[in-house]
């Protein structure tokens, strides 16, 4: 058995392997988010940006929602994320956004366009391909991801704000055992939280992203587990049904063992314990350009 020190060794020795740059956070709008409920912590949404090092960094960006069920925000599936995309020469922002019951939707959404906007607008001074921007989400995180990868737009022009004038179509996405639909394959946590005790239909029908696939929704990796008891796997089969549907590309991976929020598989950053799922999705932004 590994002792105390040993282990700290080894958690340090990998921490500098990732080599990644950590900033402070950004605040996403300076004056305040649009419908703030006031100026603590909890309503002032931000970015963390993780930088590889630059000998090894691709250009490529990805704003990370962890999961959380819209309650509170999982630093394995934020943090942990940032370290392995550095590793993998991509710069990783982690997205604090707002949380139910507090703030319901459109909040969670306002910051995540926001995000991509913001890395865009930053996209020099970051060293960052704004033509190169993705989101990464897990659980409730993948519902927001999923959520700004069918309900973005082209920027506004005209906007005063600079960053406003941004697109804030992401130009991929990554749904780690993401909540998809509000309907009934849901995960009611995450409902309640981001939508409020009895919402309207219309509401429901909204936030289910498996109706707002279209042939424009950027491409995507989905992963999912059979054994997630928390949020069903058809939440990962309709999704991609839906982009098949619209043709766009897709990679799906469902595998058989794997618990509800595992996030990289292994909290401790060994990432000879990592899942299948990293080195198959490091393939697939390979191929997408994301990774040298």
């Amino acid at each position: 058995m590994a002792t105390p020190l040993l282990s700290s060794l080894g958690f340090l020795f990998l921490t500098l392997l990732a080599r990644a740059e950590i900033q402070p956070p950004v605040p996403l709008w300076v004056e305040g988010a649009p419908g703030a409920l006031g100026s603590a912590p909890e309503d002032i949404p931000t970015l963390t940006p993780y930088f590889p090092a630059a000998e090894n960094a691709s250009g490529a960006a990805m704003v990370i929602c962890p999961g959380g069920s819209y309650g509170h925000l999982a630093d394995h599936e934020g943090i942990g994320y940032a370290r392995w995309l550095a590793e993998n020469g991509v710069a990783g922002f982690v997205l604090k956004y707002r949380l139910g019951p507090r703030y319901h939707h459109p909040a969670m959404l306002d910051d995540a366009e926001r995000a991509i906007r913001l890395v865009r607008a930053r996209a020099a001074e970051w060293k960052i391909d704004p033509k190169r921007v993705g989101i990464i989400g897990s659980s409730a995180g993948g519902h927001l991801a999923a959520t700004l990868l069918t309900h973005s737009d082209a920027g506004s022009p005209e906007a005063k704000d600079p960053i406003d004038r941004e697109s804030s179509r992401p130009d991929l996405g990554v749904l780690c055992y993401a909540v998809i639909t509000m309907g009934d394959e849901t995960h009611g946590g995450s409902r309640k939280n981001l939508l409020g005790e009895n919402p309207a239909p219309e509401l429901v029908a909204e936030l289910s992203n498996e109706k707002h696939v279209t042939p424009q929704t950027p491409p995507c990796f989905i992963f999912h587990t059979w054994e997630d008891k928390a949020v069903k796997v058809e939440n990962a089969l309709m999704f991609a049904d839906a982009l098949r549907a619209n043709s766009v590309p897709f990679d799906l991976h469902i595998y058989e063992k794997g618990a509800h929020g595992m996030g990289l598989g292994n909290r401790d950053n060994d990432t000879a314990k990592f899942h299948p799922w990293t080195r198959d999705c490091v393939y697939w932004l390979r191929a997408q350009g994301f990774v040298k």
